[in-house]
């Protein structure tokens, strides 16, 4: 899928987000990931102080987790890099 269709997909507010779709945008945006510790996947980028933390439930995202993505996306006003997902 192509970012910004994905973007679109998660700004939507959908509760049926798959784990992957997420993982591709956070990397979209920057991010990479630190480490796994179980189920919870971190990932960090050098300009956010905080950490995102996703969980893969049975191929589905978190919404919660999802909305605390947007947020920070919003709040340090990250771009999407250049190359393709």
């Amino acid at each position: 899928m192509k970012k910004r269709k994905l973007l679109q997909k998660l700004l939507s507010g959908s509760k049926n987000i798959r784990f992957s779709e997420v993982t591709e945008c956070v990397k979209a945006f920057g991010f990479r990931m630190v480490r796994i510790n179980g189920s919870h996947h971190i990932y960090s980028h050098p300009d956010v102080q905080e950490l995102i933390n996703l969980q893969d439930v049975k191929g589905q995202a978190k919404p919660y987790q999802v909305k605390q993505l947007l947020r920070i996306i919003e709040q340090y006003n990250l771009k999407m890099e250049d190359k393709t997902v």
